[in-house]
């Protein structure tokens, strides 16, 4: 086990409370102590705001991405830059990554110049993966950095570990640091990690073992897909049938059909001020995001044997959106586009 027991550490005579508020001190102790140097890759929509709180937060933050334009941007702010993933890791305590897909990690991680591609010893004691990958990925990845050694153990730490901790939120909650965190992996190097995870967002939760995190991020982007399918499909009829769309969301909304879909995500151009649709569905969440985010799923109900018939149609459907010109557009623009729906005047 790559950190010892927490109840090692503790008197066995002390109280369920005593423990609790000793743990939290510990790892938050930990946290301050020994992520100090933090590496950061992927400094995409999502990751350059992330990199940009923890450096307000204080952490000695380098970064690295393949688009130059973006690390002259952190360079001419004092930001330190480096050329390689492996450069990444031989000046951070903790590296955390954000990118656009599991060939993307893999290649980070273990290809050339990857921040564990020779397999020996290593500076970093922890590894944060917060890109929206599939689950097998994930363990794999933590399979291979549990593998290898640290330059110097410190305190309770024996080797590397990873933790796979994608986010809910989008870009604003990225620029606000209001992300909720999903987090997989070993539950005390969690704890330890609280402190970063709080530093870029509001909420962390915990899901349990390598690759849970990676799981939980899929099931919900699933559920948001099939949810804002539904909406749209009832709008759409409720419109050919000579209902109005606003009263329909007032009707949803104050219902059993009330979701986050029809009353804070609105696909209808005009029942909502302030979401995609109100603005062409420009911005939000990418259809090609939530396309490929719902392959992960299937994929992983086919890796699993489970049958998921929504999983499979709703991935057509937002795929099919993609081939028709519309990868760009917020996902919610599946109303205007797949349904033909009108907007509200």
């Amino acid at each position: 086990m790559a950190i010892s027991r927490v109840r090692s550490l503790l008197p066995l005579s002390s109280g369920i409370h005593k423990s609790v508020s000793s743990i939290y001190r510990f790892y938050s102790s930990t946290s301050s102590t020994h992520f100090e140097n933090v590496g950061f890759i992927g400094l995409g929509n999502m990751g350059s705001r992330m990199a940009n709180n923890l450096i307000k937060a204080g952490y000695k933050v380098a970064v690295h991405d393949i688009n130059h334009e973006v690390m002259r941007m952190f360079a001419e702010r004092g930001v330190t830059t480096k050329e390689t993933p492996f450069e990444i890791a031989e000046t951070s305590d903790v590296v955390i990554t954000m990118l656009p897909s599991s060939s993307h990690v893999l290649d980070v991680y273990t290809g050339s110049n990857g921040l564990i591609h020779d397999g020996n010893l290593l500076r970093p004691m922890l590894f944060i993966d917060s890109s929206t990958i599939d689950p097998q990925t994930s363990r794999r990845l933590s399979v291979a950095v549990s593998n290898c050694g640290l330059k110097q153990r410190k305190d309770i730490w024996e080797t590397p570990i990873i933790l796979d901790a994608p986010v809910s939120g989008g870009v604003l909650a990225a620029e606000t640091g209001t992300l909720t965190f999903m987090v997989g992996g070993s539950e005390e190097a969690y704890l330890a990690a609280k402190p970063l995870f709080l530093s870029m967002g509001k909420n962390t939760i915990y899901c349990g073992g390598a690759g849970n995190g990676s799981a939980a991020k899929i099931c919900n982007n699933l559920a948001m897909a099939v949810s804002m399918l539904g909406v749209s499909e009832a709008f759409a009829l409720g419109q050919s049938l000579g209902i109005a769309a606003g009263t329909l969301a007032k009707i949803f909304n104050s219902s059993s059909a009330r979701c986050w879909s029809s009353d804070s995500y609105n696909p209808v151009p005009g029942v909502m001020e302030g979401v995609p649709s109100s603005r062409n569905y420009v911005g939000g969440f990418a259809t090609k995001l939530m396309a490929k985010d719902l392959k992960l799923a299937a994929e992983s109900a086919k890796e699993t044997g489970l049958t998921c018939p929504l999983t499979s149609q709703a991935k057509e459907i937002f795929v099919e959106l993609c081939k028709e010109g519309h990868e760009a557009k917020d996902f919610s623009c599946v109303f205007r586009h797949y349904y033909s729906g009108k907007d509200e005047h």
